[in-house]
């Protein structure tokens, strides 16, 4: 006859093991892979030429309506 677990005894163990959910889980807080930050670039389209790119300045002119002095 075979050992029979208990209902109780399966309820206390984990599911799966922490290295599934946590790869990292045994490397101290400063080894592990820290999150990647998100761009600063933004997407925006040029009010001069309807040019659609990304660019992290304050403007929404694209260089070349820049240079050519297009105002808003």
């Amino acid at each position: 006859m075979g050992v029979e677990k208990k209902p109780e005894e399966s309820k206390n163990q984990p599911l799966q093991c922490t290295c599934v959910k946590d790869g990292f889980a045994a490397l101290p807080p400063e080894l592990r892979p820290q999150p990647r930050k998100k761009s600063s670039l933004r997407k925006v389209t040029c009010p001069g030429c309807g040019l659609v790119y990304s660019t992290n300045r304050a403007t929404d002119l694209c260089m070349e309506c820049e240079s050519k002095g297009v105002k808003i």
